[in-house]
């Protein structure tokens, strides 16, 4: 079946070609989610939110683009709107804050995908979002302000101590498998 068959399908609301669709996209999506989420649970949450939105608009889809790329707006935009639900706060974090990073010590001069998600996921709320939104989505700090309702500023400085504190893990992991 081919991408524009599944598409209108949904449209139609074709169970199989509902099926189909998230059984294609549920694993990149839930990827997305557990980037935004504190754990599982709260990801799988997304994620079903997610679909039930991108199922209750897909006819809103023009076949102009990436219909992956439209799905995955969708999925930062649920996953951002359960974010908001919980006030993250952008706030400061001194280094006596800081907590020790809780993987196992190995080589981490080869640092694996699911260890580098570990080390953004323990960055404090704030950190971790806008790290995500810049770094991984690749939203500019002005559209990264619009959603979060904050200043350009704020984001930018928020990435850039992201990225201060991820080195940082990553050197004590080093420091840690010597």
């Amino acid at each position: 079946m081919t991408e524009f068959e599944l598409i209108k399908g949904c449209i139609k609301q074709n169970s199989n070609c509902q099926r189909a669709l998230f059984d294609e996209y549920a694993g990149k999506f839930m990827t997305v989610c557990l980037r935004y989420a504190k754990d599982a649970m709260e990801a799988e949450d997304m994620l079903q939110d997610s679909f039930v939105r991108i199922f209750n608009n897909i006819h809103q889809f023009k076949f102009e683009g990436s219909f992956e790329g439209w799905m995955r707006r969708i999925v930062v935009n649920v996953a951002l709107k359960h974010l908001q639900k919980k006030r993250i706060q952008f706030s400061e974090i001194k280094d006596s804050q800081q907590q020790g990073p809780s993987l196992d010590a190995h080589a981490y001069s080869h640092l694996g995908e699911e260890d580098i998600l570990k080390l953004i996921n323990q960055l404090p709320d704030g950190y971790r979002l806008v790290f995500n939104l810049n770094v991984i989505e690749g939203y500019s700090h002005e559209e990264i302000a619009n959603f979060l309702n904050i200043q350009p500023s704020t984001s930018r400085s928020q990435l850039v101590k992201a990225r201060k504190l991820l080195q940082e893990q990553i050197i004590q992991l080093q420091k840690i498998a010597v």
